[in-house]
C-alpha cells in the first residue's frame, strides 16, 4: 500500500528533526519537508496554501481558522512558545516604570496579529487595565521598513492604529517617535546598546514563573495547520501526524534532560532542562488539548477581543473531531 504523500513547511526546530530526518515515522505518511524561515512560510501559507501542512503563527491561525468555511484546520503540536514579558521595549526619556505607564502611550508592533503582541495587549488589559482604547498603537517592520499585515483584521470600534511602511520600529523608538514596542525578536536599536532604551522588564524570568504558577499559561506563538482537504480525504491522517510529531518531541526533550544523551555543548544544561521539566510538571513542552487548555482558550479569547478572530472559538472546534481519543489496551 502506498503511503500518503504530504508536503510539510516548518523551521528547523530539534523538536521536530527525528520526524522530519525519518527516525520517527508517521505510519502512512510519506511527508516531504521544506525547511524555511517562518515568516517566509507564513506568508506563503497565507496568500497561496504552498503545502498541506505547515508551521503558522497561533494569531493567523485563529484569523484563519475562524473563517466562515475554513478551508485549514490544526493540530495540537506546538512549533514555538515563549513567555513574552521580555518582549516590552521602552524608551527611557518616556519615564514608563510600569505597565500602567503605558496608557496614553505609542505602542508598536510588527503586526497587529503578532502573536506575541496580542498575549501581552491581552495581559495589559486582564491585568493592569490598560484597555486597546488606551494606547495610541503603531504598526511598522521591526528592523526595516515595510513589513505588512497578513491577514485581515476588523478592528475594534474606538482602537487606533497607525502604519508606518517608510520607518522601522527599531528607529523609531531609539528616536521617542513611539514609547514602547512589544517584539518577539529584541530590535537592533537594543541589541546595539542604544542608550535610551531598555526591557521594560529586566527581570522578565521571575514575572514569567508567577504567571505560569497562577494562571497554567504556558503561551504557544506557532502551531501546525493542515489544509482541511487532506483530512476530508484521510481523516486517519491527523493523528497518526500527531502522533510522529509527540515522538519527535519527546525525544528531543529526553536529549534535553538526560545527561547520558544530550548532544549540546552547553555546561550544565541538562541540569537547567531537569530544573524546567520539573517547574512543568514533568513535560517542559507538552502538545495535546487538555495539556494546554487554559492556553488555547486565552489565545482564543484575545484574538476575537482584538478583532484578529472572526468568532470566539472554543479548542475543540478548531482541531479535528476525536485526534485526542484516548486509546488504551
Amino acid at each position: 500500500m502506498s503511503r500518503l504523500k504530504l508536503s510539510v513547511a516548518t523551521t528547523d526546530y530539534d523538536h521536530f528533526r527525528d520526524f522530519r530526518l525519518g527516525a520517527v515515522q508517521a505510519e502512512g505518511i510519506e511527508p516531504v519537508w521544506s525547511v524555511l524561515g517562518h515568516h517566509e512560510i507564513f506568508a506563503r501559507f497565507t496568500l497561496n496554501r504552498d503545502w498541506d501542512v505547515a508551521e503558522l503563527s497561533f494569531a493567523k491561525f485563529c484569523a484563519q481558522v475562524t473563517r466562515k468555511n475554513s478551508d485549514i484546520i490544526g493540530l495540537p503540536v506546538i512549533c514555538s512558545r515563549l513567555f513574552r514579558f521580555s518582549s516590552f521595549y521602552v524608551n527611557k526619556n518616556s519615564k514608563i516604570k510600569t505597565a500602567k505607564d503605558l496608557k496614553g502611550k505609542k505602542i508598536g508592533s510588527p503586526e497587529w496579529a503578532h502573536t506575541a503582541a496580542v498575549y501581552m495587549r491581552g495581559w495589559l488589559n486582564d491585568e493592569h487595565g490598560v484597555g486597546l482604547k488606551d494606547v495610541h498603537w503603531v504598526q511598522a517592520g521591526t528592523n526595516e521598513a515595510g513589513r505588512a499585515e497578513k491577514v485581515e483584521l476588523s478592528l475594534p470600534k474606538g482602537v487606533k492604529l497607525t502604519r508606518f511602511s517608510d520607518k522601522s520600529l527599531s528607529d523609531m523608538l531609539a528616536a521617542g517617535e513611539i514609547d514602547c514596542a512589544i517584539i518577539a525578536r529584541p530590535p537592533d536599536c537594543f541589541r546595539q546598546g542604544h542608550p535610551d532604551v531598555e526591557r521594560l522588564f529586566p527581570d522578565f524570568r521571575k514575572m514569567e514563573e508567577s504567571y505560569y504558577a497562577w494562571t497554567k499559561v504556558w503561551p504557544i506563538m506557532h502551531i501546525i495547520a493542515v489544509q482541511k482537504r487532506v483530512l476530508d480525504d484521510n481523516p486517519w491522517a491527523a493523528r497518526n501526524l500527531y502522533n510522529a510529531f509527540l515522538a519527535s518531541k519527546n525525544r528531543s526533550v529526553e536529549r534535553l534532560t538526560d545527561p547520558a544523551v544530550s548532544r549540546y555543548p552547553i555546561p550544565w544544561l541538562p541540569t537547567y532542562a531537569r530544573q524546567m521539566s520539573d517547574l512543568f510538571k514533568g513535560d517542559p513542552f507538552p502538545y495535546g488539548i487538555e495539556e494546554n487548555r487554559a492556553t488555547w482558550e486565552q489565545m482564543l479569547r484575545y484574538a476575537h477581543e482584538q478583532g484578529i478572530a472572526h468568532r470566539h472559538a472554543k479548542p475543540e472546534e478548531i482541531f479535528p473531531k476525536g485526534i485526542m481519543t484516548d486509546v488504551k489496551v
